[in-house]
């Protein structure tokens, strides 16, 4: 039964709200902007309300996927592998060849169900270090620290380690744009 529930949740995370919300909208988002699948690029291609629909479809997919695991009554465990399993999903699907979106709002959706007290405090240090980094890319990793510290802190990294195979997947998946936004916020100095 878990095995079948982690198949499950591989797939719903493969359902890209970015190209459904697009394709509503007469736009192929795979193809305009960025390409990038994902809630960001709704914004800078078709505006905020497309974007926070895309954000809500894909969160929803990371909330769903741990509602039914608690409602099967699997374990913590269990239920955060599938979330990491959401995660991978919306990351790389497998009817896209692997290309899909970054993976930010489902691993929110995830973690705001499954580790609420991990949750805020990524968010918390996401939106604390931006007007200083100015970057959302880089405020998500200073937002991840902050769910690495806390987790260790209440010692339940045992119940987290899926998330935590999340995340380096979401960072792997934004290495292009960690490098940019690094060179723009700490340019080199000429010699």
């Amino acid at each position: 039964m878990v095995i079948l529930y982690w198949i499950s949740a591989y797939l719903l995370g493969t359902f890209l709200t970015a190209l459904w919300i697009g394709k509503w909208k007469g736009v192929d988002l795979a193809s305009s902007g960025s390409g990038n699948p994902g809630a960001r690029n709704a914004l800078s291609v078709l505006g905020r309300r497309a974007s926070f629909l895309v954000f809500l479809g894909d969160f929803l997919k990371g909330s769903v996927v741990v509602w039914a695991g608690l409602w099967l009554e699997f374990s913590l465990v269990a239920v955060a592998v599938a979330g990491l399993l959401a995660v991978v999903g919306h990351i790389y699907p497998l009817w896209r060849k692997g290309r899909g979106g970054k993976g930010i709002s489902t691993f929110a959706g995830v973690t705001f169900w499954l580790t609420p007290d991990l949750f805020l405090a990524m968010l918390v240090l996401s939106f604390a270090f931006y007007p200083w980094l100015k970057s959302a890319t880089l405020s998500m990793l200073a937002g991840f620290s902050a769910f690495f510290a806390v987790a260790f802190a209440l010692q339940v990294q045992s119940v987290v380690w899926p998330l935590f195979f999340a995340i380096i997947v979401i960072v792997i998946r934004h290495k292009e744009n960690l490098k940019v936004s690094l060179e723009k916020r700490f340019p080199a100095k000429k010699a």
